[in-house]
């Protein structure tokens, strides 16, 4: 048998906590609570109050996590090639997992106060790590220096999540075929207005 990955050997690593704070929240969204975790985890709370302060710190870093690997199924499946075309390819099979993610439903069914909240929150360190997931999207869109080389793409990464987040965060659209295809085609032709000067650079 094939040894077990490090971070399953080490009941008390990062790795093995944020893991199993993931899979809880896929069912119970915020409502997953530190016992829960230490339960799940084989540990005590007291070590996870040492080590993350909080339940909201490790709600967080869970769900940080869980962005970070939508953005890299939706690469695996819809990879940006670079162009405008492929951007939008990539960024509305984003929006369709993020929709479609159990965790999403969770935290609806759970909080929905905090779902509210998240459709219009300006600041916080899951709007930054989508902002920069983005950002590195569109950086090939100015071969000459990157997004950092002009200004007006620049301001676009924040934009094209203000118009991501109510296809992605709609999780009570998800089986009905048609108000998903309404979502992702309204993200579709407001993210193509939006990057439509480098689109036409392209030609």
């Amino acid at each position: 048998m094939s040894p077990a990955p490090w971070h399953d050997r080490d009941s008390l690593s990062t790795g093995h906590v944020i893991g199993t704070v993931r899979t809880l929240m896929r069912t119970d969204g915020l409502d997953v609570s530190v016992a829960a975790i230490a339960r799940a985890c084989g540990t005590s709370r007291n070590f996870l109050y040492a080590n993350w302060k909080s339940v909201s710190v490790l709600h967080l870093r869970a769900l940080t996590v869980e962005l970070a690997q939508t953005f890299v199924a939706a690469a695996d499946t819809h990879p940006s090639d670079g162009t405008v075309p492929g951007v939008i390819e990539h960024l509305t099979q984003v929006v369709r997992l993020v929709r479609r993610h159990p965790t999403t439903a969770a935290v609806a069914r759970t909080s929905p106060a905090a779902m509210a909240k998240a459709h219009t929150t300006t600041e916080g360190p899951l709007v930054r790590a989508a902002t920069e997931y983005v950002s590195d999207l569109l950086h090939p869109l100015a071969p000459r220096g990157g997004i950092h080389s002009d200004p007006v793409l620049y301001s676009r990464p924040w934009k094209v999540l203000w118009i991501a987040r109510p296809a992605a965060l709609c999780p009570e659209a998800v089986g009905d075929r048609d108000w998903e295809d309404t979502l992702d085609g309204g993200f579709t032709h407001l993210l193509r207005d939006l990057l439509a000067p480098w689109a036409a650079a392209a030609e």
